[in-house]
């Protein structure tokens, strides 16, 4: 029979599943009314991850991301492309390279899809004491390197590259 601590963090682990598996709902629901496949809208959240951070997204770097083959993100980038949801442009201090980011007018799409829902979050968020808001952060930044873990090692034992999708 788990312990008490075992079935509080099970618990945990369940509302972590439940948040994932609503924000996927959400996720297709958006893709669906945009005529997004989903593996488009999961490169579009990479995109915008990595301007977030300061990195400058290559084709190649997609490529990494999403753990698809190079003509698979070629086809997938056109789409986003032509759907004006990306810009493709030269690198000005390298002009053999090529750089990805999100149209301001994806961004005001994704903001007025997912706006109200980031606002609600943030507004709970400010209910939490700063040392719970750590806690919480902590643990989210803890449960990606286990799941980033666990998918290496599954696919160090398939042989297959690393999924990242």
């Amino acid at each position: 029979m788990p312990t008490s601590d075992e079935q509080s963090a099970m618990t945990l682990v369940h509302q972590l599943r439940a948040v994932t598996v609503e924000l996927d709902l959400l996720g297709a629901e958006f893709a669906r009314k945009h005529r997004l496949h989903p593996t488009d809208l999961r490169a579009l959240i990479h995109l915008l991850d990595a301007e977030r951070a300061g990195i400058s997204a290559t084709p190649t770097w997609l490529t990494e991301q999403m753990a698809l083959d190079a003509s698979s993100v070629t086809a997938l980038i056109g789409r986003l492309v032509k759907a004006g949801h990306v810009r493709r442009y030269r690198d000005p201090s390298d002009g053999r390279r090529v750089l990805l980011e999100v149209d301001e007018q994806a961004v005001a799409l994704g903001w007025s899809f997912f706006g109200p829902l980031i606002k609600d979050l943030v507004g709970t968020l400010r209910s939490f004491e700063p040392a719970d808001l750590d806690a919480v952060t902590r643990f989210l930044a803890a449960a990606v390197a286990a799941i980033e873990r666990q998918r290496s090692q599954r696919d160090d034992r398939t042989g297959e590259a690393p999924r990242r999708g």
